[in-house]
């Protein structure tokens, strides 16, 4: 028991040590009165959200505060996964559809700011080593049905619409996603990727390109022989 406590310790320092930069900055630029209180406030901040992240199981992670975690038994997490403020991530049951068994997968070094919010009825995958700004927003399911046999009709309520998924999204290694962005299943999202702020993304994207826009296209990819980035011609 003394053993464990003591490595937790010691990865709690190794945690406060990579935000050293941001404390000595704070110490630099404000009045000492001032200093203390943020570096106070930074710290508590911090074990609040190591210990959310701890009481629902997510090892060496981080969950912001107002933060809404549903479904956990069908959330598999690895290590080192961060998300800011007033997340909301949540697996549905789909009463409708008992074959499918719902999963959300969140990879190492997932770093997403506030305002996350994953909904999974079928299938949601993300990569190691991914970055969200704020405001993302991932679903792999629609409140009623708009294409195939069986569609929704527009006098019934949407909140009484049969939610219905047309299969997962899958989203790579060492994707950036920019601020306010919408992905919407079926989607799958090669490795490398660059999402632009505001953009919304209903198709399959390939690996290392940059993409934006309503709806998302390609707008750069990346060369492996000069190793830029290029842009790509307009259709």
């Amino acid at each position: 028991m003394v053993c464990y406590f003591v490595i937790r310790l010691y990865k709690l320092v190794m945690y406060f040590k990579k935000h050293i930069s941001t404390i000595s900055s704070v110490i630099s630029n404000e009045k000492p009165r001032v200093a203390l209180f943020r570096i106070i406030s930074f710290i508590f901040y911090i074990l609040e959200g190591k210990f959310a992240a701890f009481c629902i199981g997510w090892k060496n992670s981080y969950l912001g505060k107002g933060s809404r975690v549903i479904g956990t038994r069908f959330i598999v997490l690895t290590e080192s996964v961060s998300i800011g403020r007033h997340a909301w991530i949540e697996v549905i049951v789909n009463p409708f559809d008992s074959k499918v068994y719902p999963v959300i997968s969140i990879g190492r070094g997932f770093y997403a700011s506030e305002h996350l919010h994953i909904s999974a009825i079928n299938r949601i995958e993300i990569g190691d080593d991914c970055l969200f700004g704020s405001g993302v927003y991932i679903s792999d399911h629609n409140h009623g049905s708009y294409k195939g046999d069986v569609q929704s009709h527009p006098c019934e309520p949407p909140v009484l619409r049969r939610l219905s998924s047309h299969g997962p999204v899958r989203i790579g290694c060492n994707v950036w996603i920019g601020d306010n962005v919408a992905i919407i299943g079926s989607v799958q999202i090669g490795s490398g990727v660059i999402i632009g702020a505001n953009s919304i993304v209903t198709s399959d994207v390939p690996n290392n390109v940059i993409i934006g826009g309503i709806p998302a296209k390609i707008i750069k990819r990346f060369n492996f022989l000069n190793k830029k980035w290029e842009s790509c011609p307009k259709n």
